[in-house]
């Protein structure tokens, strides 16, 4: 049953994956799984009076299940407090649907922090900008943009969350201190473990931790379990040839030093220089679980209703 489940889920994956928003594919490009989730984010540069800051987004979709699909980017509600002005590097497709990595555009929008849909719940450091508007303007303009959105089909189910064990391994995809690879628009892979079981809430909170170098500029950052060709169980059993791959969350703060030796919980500072208080990493991070996602559903509703 575990193994049907699993499977099944990495399958659906892999449907919904290949698909390209906005674009019509006859024969879907071969990428692989990582190649994908390669161009499942976005670096976000924002605009302050203090300077100009870098933080990740991804891209999802909503409603998928539906037979439609509302595209929005994903990132933490303080990447972008107080952004007058945000930048966005998008990449284009070939004519076969294939990714060309050296072509790729900036999307430069002023009054950037009024654009994006807070969570509903104001303790949960995320928000959403739906960019479906964004994405058809620059196809009618002859640049056809490549990305890759993650649905709420990779979101693990409670029970899922139990068949995990407390040390999973764990993938994540951003752009730490603002490195990316700027000629081909890739961002960074960061591997680690889960600190603390994903089923549990830690500290009560709708999170866990993970145990992997989390800098600045990592805010936003979409978490995943990789397995590919095998893993082991809860009881110990070894699975070989099966993939698992859930999505697990949103990078948000970490515990770190401060220089009086006190240890806080702070968000994943984008903004090194800002605060007169120096934080020192301790290569640990919370992460928000993916399932808070779905709380956007129902003013994304409201948004569908209004323009309908």
């Amino acid at each position: 049953m575990l193994k049907n489940r699993i499977a099944q889920t990495f399958y659906v994956f892999l449907f919904f994956f290949l698909i390209q928003l906005g674009t019509s594919i006859a024969q879907p490009p071969i990428l692989s799984l990582t190649e994908q989730l390669a161009f499942s984010t976005v670096q976000i540069q924002v605009e302050l009076n203090e300077g100009i800051f870098s933080g990740t987004g991804f891209f999802f979709s909503f409603f998928q299940d539906d037979k439609q699909s509302i595209p929005v980017i994903v990132t933490n509600k303080h990447v972008v407090a107080g952004a007058k002005k945000g930048v966005f590097i998008l990449s284009s497709a070939n004519a076969d649907g294939s990714p060309n990595t050296t072509s790729h555009i900036p999307v430069v929008l002023d009054s950037f922090e009024s654009r994006w849909i807070p969570h509903p719940d104001s303790s949960i450091d995320l928000a959403i900008m739906p960019i479906g508007p964004l994405i058809n303007e620059a196809i009618s303009k002859g640049f056809t943009p490549f990305y890759r959105t993650v649905d709420k089909s990779l979101i693990p189910t409670n029970e899922q969350l139990k068949e995990l064990t407390a040390v999973e391994d764990i993938l994540m995809v951003g752009y730490p201190t603002g490195i990316s690879d700027r000629t081909n628009n890739y961002p960074i892979f960061r591997k680690g473990i889960t600190a603390t079981h994903p089923a549990n809430k830690y500290e009560g909170r709708d999170e866990f931790m993970i145990d992997a170098a989390c800098f600045p500029g990592s805010s936003g950052s979409p978490v995943f379990l990789l397995n590919i060709g095998g893993y082991v169980t809860k009881t110990g059993n070894t699975v070989l040839g099966i993939n698992r791959f859930y999505f697990l969350g949103i990078l948000y703060a970490g515990p770190q030093y401060t220089a009086t030796g006190e240890i806080k919980t702070v968000t994943i500072p984008d903004r090194q220089g800002t605060s007169t208080q120096t934080y020192i990493p301790i290569n640990l991070g919370n992460v928000i679980r993916s399932s808070k996602l779905i709380d956007f559903e129902t003013a994304l509703k409201q948004i569908t209703n209004k323009n309908h």
